[in-house]
C-alpha cells in the first residue's frame, strides 16, 4: 500500500483525502447530480466505491431500505471477484473471514441400497488452480460493507441515502441533465414525500422487479423452468460426515446443493422441491421451511439434521432471463439510462454467479461514467458498457441452463456417477469469472500483435504474475499493484539490454515521456503525469542487475502535492531469492520487448510492439477521443 505521498499519515491509510465533490458533500439528497445509482446491491456499492475516485463527478445512490443490509441472499464469491476486492483495497480483509471451498464432494445413491447416499467423488476445488484467488463463501451483506468503507473513504466521499424509492424516469432530449428521476422518501421526517431529482445518468441496480428497467421500456426475453428450489442458511447439529465441506448430493428423493458458510457453523442447502406443474402459479414459494426440512432430511438419508435455527430461507423457481438491452439507448442515441445484476439478468443461485457478474458489471461502468463526465473520453464510451456485457450474460444464462439441468436430474437418468463431478472441474474457468472475453472495439484493439504477448489475450483480464520489486527486491503479484482508482496501466516489458544501455525500450521511454505522446496528450495539463496512465516497466534481469539511476524517468514520476518519486513502477522479472517466477515466460512474452496496456476494470487492450508508437497513438485516441498519430 502506499500512502505520504500528499504528506505524513499517522492514522489509516485507507482514507484517502477528500477532493472534488467529496469537500462538503451534501447531507442531504440535492436536487441534481452527474449519476445517480439506484439500490446499493452489490453493483451499485461497487458502481459507488469507483465512482469515489473520481471526485469530480457528483455521484448519490439511494435505496428504499432504512439502512445496510443485515442478510444478504447471495453468499458465493468466485476468484474473480476476489482479484476485483483486492483492486479495491479489501481482499485480504475479507478472506480472513470468509469460509474457503477447499473441495467439492458428490454423493449418490447406494449401489446395494439406493435409499442410502454414499460419497461417490471428493475433488479440489478449481480456484487456487487457476487462480491465486481463492473459492470463498461470505454473506452478501459484507461484501457492501467493504464497499461501502472504499466508497465512504475514497475523494468522493460517497455514502448511500436511505429510505428513498425510485418511483419512475423520463429522459428528455438534450440539456445538461436530461434524465428527470421521481422519488419518495420513506422513512424520517420527510416520510410520503414526492420530488424529481434531475440527472445526466442514471444506473438501475435494482433487482430482478426493477423499475428502472420498467420505465426505460426493457424486456427480460426467457422463461422460467419447471423446477423448484427451497433454500435455507441453518445452525444444525448432524451426523452427516460433510457437512463442513461443499456437496452435490443426489439420491432417490431428489438433490440438494450443500454450501458451509462463514463462521464454521452456518452452511446454506439448496433443497430440491420437484417439478412445478404448469397451474402452480406460483402457490410452491409459500412452501412452509419445516417442508423444506422434511426434504432435506429424506434426501439425505440415513443421515439427518437437527435444525436449530433457520437464518433465513426461501423458495424460488429456477429463471433464465436476459434483458433485450443493457441500457436505453437506440437509434444512434448515446444512453443515458444503465441496466445492471439482476435488473438485465436473472439465472439460479446454484452457480454462484448472480452477485459475482452485477459486480462485473458495475466495474465495466463505473469508470467508463468517470472517464466521460471528467472529459477524459467522449460519450461514445458508454455505448461499450451493453455491448460488452449483455454476451457476458448470455453465456452466464446457457451455463447455468446446464449446470442446473444437471443439478436436478434423477438418479435413473444419470449414466455416469463421475458426470458431474467432471462438468464441475471441466468447465471451472468460466464460472471462476476468468473466461469474459470481450471483443474488439474502441477499447480493445483487434490481435494484429497477439503473438508478442499470447498470456496476455486480449479482451480479457490481466492475469498476474509474481515480479520483484527493483527499488527493495521484494517479490509482488504486479497485477495486484493496480488499485480500482480510474487508472489504465501501460506494462512496458523490456527488451534484453540492461536499464542505461541503447535499446528499444529506452526509445519508447524517451517517446512516452515527451509531450506528442498519448500519455501526455491525453493526461489534463493540471494534473499529475501518472494521473490518467500509471506506467510500469518490468526488465528480464534480476532486481540486483537494475541501476536504477539509469532507469527512464517515466518510470519514476514525480507526483503530488510535494513533487515526491514514485519507486514502485520498475520492476525485474529476472529468478531472486523469494521468487523463481519470470513473467516472461509465462506470460509467454517476446524477449524483443512488449507494451501490455490494460483498462481499468484490468481487461487488457491492446498489445504493441515497443516501435509501434503510432499504433499506440491511434488506439488512445479511439479510446479518449482527438486525434491520433501527430
Amino acid at each position: 500500500m502506499q500512502f505520504h505521498h500528499h504528506g505524513y499519515v499517522s492514522g489509516e491509510p485507507r482514507v484517502q483525502d477528500a477532493a472534488g465533490t467529496g469537500i462538503d458533500r451534501p447531507a442531504d439528497l440535492p436536487d441534481e447530480t452527474d449519476v445517480l445509482i439506484v439500490g446499493s446491491g452489490p453493483a451499485g456499492m461497487l458502481l459507488a466505491a469507483q465512482l469515489s475516485q473520481f471526485p469530480g463527478v457528483s455521484t448519490r445512490i439511494i435505496e428504499r431500505r432504512d439502512g445496510r443490509l443485515v442478510l444478504g441472499q447471495a453468499d458465493g464469491i468466485q476468484p474473480r471477484s476476489v482479484e476485483t476486492f483486492q483492486a479495491f483495497g479489501f481482499a485480504e480483509r475479507i478472506v480472513a473471514e470468509a469460509y474457503n471451498i477447499a473441495y467439492m464432494n458428490f454423493w449418490g445413491p447406494d449401489p446395494e441400497n439406493p435409499r442410502n447416499i454414499v460419497r461417490t467423488a471428493r475433488t479440489e476445488d478449481y480456484a487456487l488452480k487457476i487462480s491465486e484467488f481463492p473459492h470463498l463463501i461470505v454473506n452478501q451483506a459484507r461484501v457492501l460493507d467493504y464497499f461501502a468503507e472504499a466508497a465512504r473513504f475514497g475523494p468522493g466521499r460517497i455514502v448511500p441515502d436511505y429510505g428513498v424509492e425510485f418511483l419512475g424516469l423520463t429522459v428528455h432530449e438534450g440539456g445538461a441533465r436530461p434524465v428527470e428521476v421521481r422519488v419518495r422518501h420513506t422513512t424520517g421526517e420527510r416520510a410520503g414525500e414526492e420530488r424529481t431529482i434531475r440527472a445526466t445518468y442514471v444506473v438501475g441496480c435494482d433487482g430482478a422487479r426493477s423499475g428502472v428497467r420498467a420505465a426505460i421500456g426493457r424486456v427480460h426475453v426467457g422463461d422460467f423452468a419447471a423446477h423448484a428450489w427451497g433454500v435455507m442458511d441453518v445452525l444444525v447439529n448432524t451426523d452427516f460426515p460433510d457437512w463442513r465441506t461443499k456437496c452435490a448430493i443426489n439420491s432417490t428423493a431428489g438433490n440438494i446443493l450443500h454450501i458451509p458458510r462463514e463462521g464454521g457453523y452456518l452452511s446454506r442447502m439448496y433443497i430440491d422441491l420437484g417439478e412445478v406443474a404448469e397451474d402452480d402459479d406460483h402457490r410452491v414459494r409459500q412452501t412452509p421451511v419445516e417442508e423444506i426440512i422434511r426434504r432435506a432430511n429424506e434426501i439425505l438419508h440415513p443421515y439427518s439434521i437437527d435444525v436449530k435455527q433457520v437464518a433465513w430461507h426461501s423458495v424460488y423457481e429456477v429463471g433464465h432471463r436476459v434483458t433485450d438491452r443493457f441500457d436505453d439507448g437506440d437509434d444512434g442515441r448515446t444512453p443515458h439510462v444503465f441496466l445492471t445484476g439482476d435488473a438485465c439478468h436473472t439465472h439460479s443461485a446454484k452457480a454462484g454467479q448472480g452477485m459475482n457478474v452485477s459486480m462485473q458489471d458495475g466495474f465495466n461502468l463505473g469508470w467508463k461514467l468517470g472517464h466521460v463526465l471528467e472529459g477524459l473520453a467522449p460519450a461514445s464510451l458508454l455505448e461499450t458498457y451493453s455491448a460488452e456485457r449483455q454476451p457476458v450474460a448470455q453465456q452466464l444464462i446457457d451455463f447455468d441452463r446446464e449446470w442446473s439441468s444437471l443439478m436436478a436430474r434423477k438418479p435413473d437418468e444419470i449414466s455416469d456417477p463421475q458426470e458431474l463431478a467432471t462438468f464441475y472441474l471441466g468447465t471451472a474457468e468460466f464460472p471462476s469469472g476468468f473466461m469474459t472475453q470481450y471483443g474488439p472495439s474502441m477499447i480493445v484493439a483487434d490481435a494484429a500483435h497477439q503473438d508478442l504477448a499470447p498470456g496476455f489475450p486480449l479482451g480479457k483480464r490481466f492475469a498476474s504474475v509474481e515480479v520483484s520489486r527493483v527499488c527493495d527486491g521484494n517479490v509482488i503479484h504486479l497485477g495486484h499493484h493496480a488499485k480500482a482508482d480510474g487508472r489504465w496501466r501501460v506494462y512496458a516489458f523490456a527488451d534484453r539490454p540492461a536499464a542505461g544501455e541503447q535499446s528499444a525500450l529506452a526509445d519508447w521511454a524517451e517517446w512516452a515521456a515527451s509531450p506528442s505522446s498519448p500519455l501526455a496528450r491525453h493526461t489534463p495539463a493540471d494534473a499529475d503525469e501518472d494521473a490518467v496512465f500509471d506506467v510500469k516497466v518490468v526488465y528480464q534481469q534480476r532486481h540486483e542487475d537494475v541501476d536504477l539511476t539509469k532507469v527512464p524517468g517515466v518510470f519514476l514520476p514525480r507526483t503530488g502535492p510535494l513533487g515526491l518519486t514514485d519507486w514502485e513502477k520498475v520492476y525485474a522479472a529476472g529468478p531472486s531469492a523469494w521468487s523463481t517466477a519470470d513473467i516472461f515466460a509465462e506470460r509467454e512474452l517476446s524477449r524483443d520487448g512488449v507494451v501490455v496496456v490494460v483498462r481499468p476494470d484490468q481487461y487488457v487492450a491492446a498489445v504493441v510492439p515497443l516501435d509501434a508508437r503510432d499504433e499506440l497513438s491511434d488506439f488512445l485516441a479511439g479510446a479518449f477521443g482527438g486525434h491520433g498519430s501527430p
